[in-house]
């Protein structure tokens, strides 16, 4: 009877051995794995969503303001704010953290609009109109940001860039390695459009 017990796969090596293959087919059957391997992906993607929406939220007003210094009026700047988003998630799941955050994002958005500017081939001599509450106020310093802005968007679109990181207060080391041009060249061209400010507030 025990030996008889042990043929029929309730005991002994034979049968556990019948169970461990019973259990394998269960256990790693190619559909089970497969829902397996989609729900763990579902799971990255919501992960890597929720990271990029806070990441969008916490830098918005940097791309904002990149944005701004490349459009025309409103409708261009929402236009480019959603293409920096597309870019921008197109190379967050492999941003390596080699640099800062807050530096990729700057690039990306510089790049995209610049990229922008030069496919539509027009010049820097568009005249801002677009409504922001900024530009509503009467008070003399709001007009003075005005004129400033509107003299920043007759630079070429370079130019723009590496004025607009100065004005955030950027030190030349980060507007290097932001624009991909060394510190020195940093300095000598902010110099030579600080001169080209001045010659336009004289016109």
């Amino acid at each position: 009877c025990w030996g008889r017990g042990m043929g029929n796969g309730y005991d002994g090596a034979g049968g556990g051995e019948r169970l461990k293959k019973h259990s394998s087919l269960v256990v790693f059957h190619p559909l089970y794995a497969s829902n397996v391997q989609k729900n763990n992906q579902n799971q990255k993607m919501k992960t890597l969503e929720n990271a990029f929406e806070q990441v969008v939220k916490q830098h918005k007003s940097s791309i904002y303001t990149v944005c701004l210094m490349f459009s025309k009026d409103s409708d261009e700047v929402n236009d480019l704010f959603q293409e920096v988003l597309i870019n921008l998630w197109k190379g967050f799941g492999g941003f390596e953290g080699r640099s800062d955050i807050s530096t990729w994002i700057w690039r990306v958005s510089f790049n995209t609009c610049i990229s922008s500017e030069r496919k539509k081939k027009k010049h820097s001599t568009i005249p801002l109109t677009m409504e922001i509450n900024l530009f509503e106020d009467t008070d003399e310093d709001t007009r003075q940001v005005q004129m400033l802005y509107k003299r920043i968007h007759r630079l070429k679109p370079f130019e723009r860039a590496i004025v607009l990181l100065w004005l955030e207060g950027m030190p030349y080391e980060e507007i290097a390695s932001i624009v991909g041009i060394t510190t020195k060249n940093v300095s000598v061209r902010l110099y030579r459009i600080k001169e080209e400010l001045k010659r336009m507030s004289n016109l």
